[in-house]
Order: structure tokens, then C-alpha cells, then sequence
């Protein structure tokens, strides 16, 4: 999971756990480290106290021997006397001459070491060549750590007679062990420490983000149509309540907005809605002047065919008020938005109604029941019906030989469905996404508000519209609202 998909709750707490595992990594590692510097500081100076020690016991077996001291004698003095030492102080002692050749060795053994036999020159020029006459060799062996030191010895007379070299290994088994032990009794600590830290997390975040939750679940149920709460919390930080103040800010800026949009919206329908009406009226009024100015010219009371003129003239007028009524009436159904008003109806019954109205013989009902009961307003329904059966009988192309229209009302469930299936002219592809457009039509007649208006009364009943068509074979429209 990517760490932006993250919540900001879970960021904050992986923060958190992560925090204390680096912490105890960290501690863990300056504790290894200062656990190894311990270690080195304690066996350089634990080989700087032997080779003191070890310093006096040789100068006083030179002071006490009864030879000569000298480079050659160093052998015969501490023949016997440098297993005492070694036994003394638990440490193995090598003396060399100056040149670095093997003189004394206090490790029992009868083959030498080929390294103990000569000292390198390297060694011998950096002994020389030191303040403190004093020079350290550490190396790694199968894993473990050596050191060795080299010192002058000299007689009474600060002369220097011969090389002292103390071979040391430094055992670090205690310190392992301590640093294990250590180690361990960390990790118990901090794996303690991560899960109050855990619980600890979560109560905090949980209080943390409380504010932002509110403010998120404010802000998804945000909807420019409807009137949206503003946010009240009575204990915050200064940041939360600057988003909280900007948050109610915004809901009466979008509310002012939704209004002003709402109210251009609905100027901008009646405008073009009045546009259509008076494009549709100016039709008929124009061959309506036409008719009287003709008639004014041609008027005579003697012609013989004045009776037949008039009545003529008389019936262009009418049939142009007619299509003026239909106007006027398809524009008042359209903006007579349906009530919320819910009557307990037979909707087989009802449909049957709307339907006796109609004259066509090719019109038939098939009710799946005879008593479908549903919560519906009776005139919007008879609206819907007689609306979706008048576009089929339009669609179907005058002079069709065999014209059919289907009304079918079924249930399924909590729904009731009433479909209207014709075998008219159907709808192009290019037209169905207008099918339910106000003002749109195909017709050389009407205004197109009829499927505009039925989308509008189911809708506004929770129900739906929807359609299937194939041109050349028909259309089928089918109504969906529920039973309650």
C-alpha cells in the first residue's frame, strides 16, 4: 500500500510506531559502540598495567641476579626466573636482543614459533623511533583479537639491554555476554514500550482526529441543491477551528451561489420556454391574417358563393384556434408541476380509464391482475398513460397496414410497471439521448413536451422512465414507480 493511500489516522500512527523503533535501534547501536570502546579502553589499559607489573618484576631480577647484566647474560638471568614471572602475572613473556633475535621465551613448548625467533624490522624502526620507546602490534586470528607490545629493558644505568614483548589476547567473552544480556533486557523493554505506545496511539488519534472526521463526514454529505449544516465543535486547537470557520464560510458562499444559480436557471428555462410558446403561436397567426385580409378584399354580399366563402374562411379560423388551444394547453400541463399527493389507486382500473378515452381499435390492455394497488396521484397517472399511448399512435406512419399498440401493467415485487409498446416508425440512435428533452420533437406539430412532462410526474414519485427502440419495428416505453 502506497504511504499516500494512507489515512491521515494511519500516518500518524505508523509515525509514531516508527519513532520508537528507530529510537531503539539508535540506543541499541551506541550501546554496541560504547560497549566496544569500553572493551578497547579496558584491554589497552589492562595491557599497559601487565607490562608495568611485569616491568618491575624484571628491573628487580636484574637488580638481585649475580651475572653481569648484559645483552648475552639475559638467558642466564631469567633462565628460571621468567616462568615465575609468567606464573605472577598469567601473561607469556618473549625477550629479544636489540638486533631482534630470540633470547628468553616463557612459553614451554620444543618447536619456536618462527614469528618469535627475529622481529621484523619494521618493528624494531618503529621502537627506535618512538618518544615513549613503545610500539603495539594488533592483529585478527581464526577470528579472535591479538595485541602485542614491545618495550626496551634496561640495566641500572638506563641502558637498553634487550626487548620485552607481551603477546595479549583480548578476551571479550564478559563483555559479550554483558552486551547480550543488555541487549535482551532492551528488546524487552522497548517491545513493552511499542504496544503502550500502540494503545497510547490509538486513544490519541482517535481524539486527534475526531475534529477532522466531523469535518470530512460534513463535507462528503456537502450538496450544492440541498441546504448543507454548518459545523459546531465545542473544544478544538486554533488549526481545527480555522478549518471549521472557512468550512461555514464556504456553505454560506456555496448556498448564496446555489441560489443565484437556481434562480438563473429557472429565468433562462422561462426565457427559452417563451421563446417556443411565441414561435409556436406567431405559426397559426400568420395564416390567420392572411385569411382575413383575403377576405376583406374578395368580400361581397352579392357574390352568390358568399355563404361557402364564409364558412370556408370561418373554418381556416378555427382550425388555427385550435392549434393555438393545443399550445396554450401542452405548455400549462407542462409548467403544472405534479403535486406530492398520493391516492390509494387500482392502477390496472385507472389505466383502463385513461385508455377508454382513446377511439383506435389497435390499441390493447393486458392488466397481469385486475386489482394492483399503489400509492399514485390519479390524474397524473391518467396524464402519463393517455401521453405515452398518444406517441405511440403518432409514431405509427400513416396508411401502416398493420398497426398495433400493447399496454401491459405488471408488478414485480414492490414495483409496479406499466409498458407501452408500439410497432411505429422508432427512434434514430442520434435521438434517443433527447427522447425526454423539453421542447424536442419529430413532429411537424407540438412542442415536444409530452415525454418531458411524464419524466417529470414519475420522477417526482421516485419512479423512472426508460425505453427500447429499433427503427422500422417500434418502441416500448416502460414506467417504474413503487407500490408505496
Amino acid at each position: 500500500m502506497k504511504i499516500k493511500r494512507l489515512s491521515l489516522r494511519a500516518r500518524i500512527f505508523v509515525a509514531m510506531i516508527l519513532l520508537v523503533l528507530l529510537a531503539s535501534i539508535l540506543i541499541a547501536a551506541v550501546t554496541i559502540y560504547q560497549y566496544n570502546e569500553e572493551a578497547k579502553d579496558y584491554h589497552k589499559e589492562r595491557l599497559e598495567r601487565k607490562e608495568k607489573a611485569i616491568r618491575r618484576s624484571i628491573s628487580f631480577t636484574i637488580r638481585e641476579t649475580t651475572y653481569p647484566v648484559t645483552t648475552q647474560n639475559i638467558p642466564l638471568i631469567f633462565k628460571d626466573e621468567i616462568f615465575d614471572i609468567d606464573a605472577i602475572h598469567n601473561q607469556k613473556i618473549i625477550l629479544y636482543d636489540l638486533d631482534g633475535q630470540l633470547l628468553k621465551s616463557s612459553k614451554r613448548t620444543i618447536y619456536r614459533d618462527t614469528t618469535e625467533i627475529c622481529l621484523d624490522a619494521e618493528i624494531l624502526n618503529a621502537l627506535a623511533n618512538t618518544v615513549e620507546h613503545r610500539y603495539v602490534v594488533k592483529n585478527q586470528e581464526n577470528g579472535q583479537t591479538f595485541q602485542s607490545s614491545y618495550t626496551y629493558i634496561t640495566d641500572e644505568k638506563f641502558k637498553n639491554i634487550a626487548i620485552l614483548n607481551l603477546p595479549y589476547l583480548e578476551d571479550d567473552d564478559f563483555f559479550n555476554k554483558e552486551l547480550n544480556q543488555f541487549l535482551r533486557r532492551l528488546g524487552y523493554a522497548y517491545l513493552a514500550m511499542i504496544l503502550v505506545a500502540i494503545i497510547f496511539a490509538y486513544f490519541i488519534l482517535k481524539y486527534i482526529t475526531k475534529s477532522l472526521k466531523t469535518i470530512s463526514d460534513k463535507m462528503i454529505e456537502t450538496r450544492l441543491e440541498k441546504r448543507n449544516k454548518k459545523i459546531e465543535i465545542d473544544s478544538s486547537s486554533d488549526e481545527i477551528e480555522t478549518l471549521v470557520n472557512s468550512y461555514n464560510s464556504m456553505i454560506d458562499e456555496l448556498e448564496d451561489s446555489a441560489v443565484k444559480l437556481a434562480t438563473s436557471e429557472r429565468e433562462q428555462a422561462w426565457r427559452e420556454m417563451a421563446k417556443q410558446v411565441a414561435h409556436e403561436i406567431k405559426n397559426p397567426l400568420t395564416p390567420m391574417r392572411l385569411s382575413v385580409q383575403s377576405f376583406q378584399r374578395k368580400f361581397d354580399p352579392n357574390d352568390e358563393n358568399i355563404h361557402q366563402k364564409v364558412e370556408e374562411y370561418s373554418n381556416t379560423l378555427i382550425q388555427q384556434i385550435d392549434t393555438m388551444s393545443s399550445i396554450a394547453s401542452a405548455f400549462s400541463n407542462f409548467a403544472k408541476m405534479p403535486a406530492q399527493k398520493k391516492e390509494v389507486l387500482n392502477v390496472a382500473h385507472i389505466v383502463k380509464l385513461a385508455l377508454d378515452i382513446f377511439n383506435e381499435d389497435y390499441i390493447t390492455f393486458y392488466p397481469e391482475d385486475e386489482e394492483l394497488i399503489a400509492k399514485f396521484d390519479r390524474t397524473q397517472l391518467i396524464r402519463v398513460v393517455t401521453n405515452l399511448v398518444k406517441n405511440g399512435i403518432q409514431a405509427i406512419p400513416e396508411g401502416s397496414g398493420n398497426p398495433k399498440i400493447e399496454v401491459r401493467v405488471f408488478s414485480e415485487g414492490d414495483m409496479i410497471n406499466i409498458t407501452v409498446k408500439d410497432n411505429g416508425s422508432g427512434i434514430s440512435e442520434e435521438n434517443k439521448s433527447r427522447v425526454f428533452e423539453p421542447k424536442f420533437t419529430t413532429k411537424s406539430s407540438g412542442m415536444g413536451l409530452g415525454l418531458a412532462m411524464v419524466k417529470n410526474i414519475v420522477e417526482t414519485y421516485n419512479g423512472s422512465i426508460t425505453f427500447v427502440s429499433q427503427q422500422g419495428i417500434g418502441t416500448t416505453f416502460t414506467v417504474t414507480f413503487p407500490k408505496e
